[in-house]
């Protein structure tokens, strides 16, 4: 994958699961995240840095009253070994996915098997919230521009799942895939991808992302199966 396209993901997770704020501060991006977790809450480089430089974010994030958590990503190598010695460790490394927009269209669900809905529907904010997705990370969603939804899927006549999907240019990214735990191994994840798929489609996206923690074996098994590509990582260091 070329470095234009790695950063194209990174841009598009940035708009379709946005900070409440931006802040550029020295050389650094830092993310004011209004308790939405930790992608909306991190510093990222916007250049190489300096152990100095690190003290800058470290203060900036202070002043936020947010933890010091840094995002990152390829061929930032420097700055992993410059944290590391400053007593970062590790967390939550995580894959990014990747497919033409065609290669799920064709997963097509059945009528009313899942659809789109925007704004999300009070049942669809209870599964969220019952998954750890909050009032907090639900408010990241209503912070990205349009085209935007989420999507609701149905399995024996009961709400199976829920996800939400925006597009940046022309590239859809899928967040918050949610399947109730009796309506799991029973295709409803292909469902909600696949209405997912239809609708970016249909609002002129031509590609399809997903971002994945890479302790989700169940769902980085789910993408590979459908022929995802994983293009690029990133990873979060934090002071324990």
């Amino acid at each position: 994958m070329t470095q234009i396209q790695i950063q194209t993901l990174y841009q598009t997770g940035d708009a379709t699961w946005p900070a409440a704020e931006f802040l550029t501060i020295g050389n650094w991006t830092i993310r004011k995240g209004a308790n939405g977790g930790q992608r909306v809450s991190s510093a990222t480089a916007n250049g190489p840095v300096t152990s100095a430089d690190i003290n800058v974010a470290e203060e900036a994030m202070d002043a936020l009253e947010q933890n010091q958590l840094f995002m990152v990503r390829e061929g930032e190598e420097a700055l992993d070994a410059l944290l590391d010695a400053k007593g970062y460790r590790i967390k939550d490394p995580v894959n990014l996915y990747t497919c033409p927009i065609e290669d799920l269209t064709k997963l097509a669900p059945e009528h009313i098997t899942a659809y789109p809905i925007w704004p999300p529907l009070a049942i669809i904010n209870e599964i969220w919230s019952e998954h750890g997705i909050g009032a907090e990370r639900q408010a990241v969603m209503h912070r990205a521009h349009e085209p935007k939804t989420a999507i609701l899927a149905r399995h024996n006549d009961r709400v199976a799942g829920v996800a939400y999907v925006a597009i940046h240019q022309s590239m859809a990214m899928l967040h918050a895939l949610e399947v109730v735990d009796d309506h799991r191994r029973q295709g409803v994840a292909n469902n909600i991808l696949g209405a997912a798929a239809i609708w970016a489609q249909e609002n002129g996206a031509t590609e399809f992302s997903v971002i994945c923690v890479r302790d989700n074996v169940a769902a980085n098994s789910l993408f590979a199966s459908l022929h995802m590509k994983n293009m690029g990582h990133y990873h979060y260091r934090i002071k324990d």
